[in-house]
């Protein structure tokens, strides 16, 4: 049987991005309340500390506790092959791509080539989740936040995928979904770079050694940037040793198939080429906790 390191960079590429188009249906079909249910956990905890009252395990708090948990042991795995919002991004991405190559339409409007933001706009959009979440904080704690139900996009979303549509209550939120929705079309990972409070919060928590990417920077071909533009977070890898920044890494592994030296790796760099073994792995154990607390 052929060995993943023995695959070509076109074929590491396709095989992988097999493997997480399929984990990403999967966790969409079947866990597509993953990201609405630890949200609404942030919102209890915040809520009831900022009333005073006692906090009661319910069962947001247990998918919020266990999702954080799962992003130590794992880093951002989440994220990247898990979550519903996330998902469906990388769905309309790849359907405006294809449209663009292949309707003359979109492609005479676009000018060929998908646009691009300056590097130092994205710089400065980067911080925007976290002003969400500091915004959301005090809402919550203020209690205000319950007071202006319907702004939420991703409870919006979460309605429609459940099949309810009676949304007269959500329709700001509708309306913010649909914004959503046309930045996810034009921007890989819009949502989670620019706007996810959750991927926020994720990117906040220590993440083991043990998951996070590192790459051999001595070994890298001169000029090469194939890991950096293939980057969905747009992030540049630490050199071996240095994890400064996993915070900000969705764990698409993108930037391990495409390196021509083999030099990315996630974790240990003596067990290098079993990424995919890894994200089976931790697709399993992500899969086991949704179906032990019934998400």
């Amino acid at each position: 049987m052929k060995k993943m390191r023995d695959f070509t960079i076109k074929e590491r590429k396709r095989f992988q991005a097999w493997i997480r188009a399929l984990i990403q249906l999967a966790c969409f079909i079947f866990f597509p309340s993953a990201f609405t249910t630890a949200f609404a956990g942030i919102k209890y905890l915040l809520t009831q500390i900022g009333a005073g009252e006692e906090i009661a395990w319910t069962p947001f708090v247990a998918v919020l506790a266990a999702l954080c948990l799962f992003t130590i042991l794992f880093g951002r795995f989440f994220c990247g092959f898990a979550c519903a919002f996330g998902s469906l991004g990388d769905a309309l991405h790849g359907l405006y791509l294809y449209l663009l190559a292949n309707s003359k339409i979109i492609r005479r409007r676009s000018r060929k080539k998908p646009r691009k933001l300056p590097k130092s706009r994205e710089k400065w959009l980067g911080a925007v989740p976290y002003i969400i979440l500091a915004a959301i904080v005090l809402l919550c704690f203020s209690g205000i936040w319950d007071r202006i139900s319907g702004l939420s996009p991703w409870e919006a979303f979460s309605m429609l995928r459940a099949g309810n549509f009676k949304l007269k209550g959500h329709l700001a939120g509708l309306c913010l979904l649909g914004i959503l929705l046309a930045g996810m079309c034009m921007k890989e990972r819009f949502f989670c770079r620019f706007l996810c409070p959750m991927g926020a919060a994720f990117s906040l928590l220590p993440v083991l050694p043990l998951s996070s990417l590192g790459r051999d920077r001595e070994r890298c071909i001169p000029g090469c940037s194939a890991c950096s533009r293939s980057c969905p977070a747009g992030i540049e890898l630490p050199e071996s040793g240095k994890k400064e920044n996993a915070y900000g890494c969705f764990q698409c592994q993108k930037c391990v198939n495409v390196c021509p030296k083999g030099n990315i790796y996630c974790g240990i760099p003596r067990i290098r080429g079993n990424e995919v073994l890894a994200t089976l792995v931790k697709t399993a154990v992500l899969a086991g906790i949704f179906l032990w607390l019934d998400i």
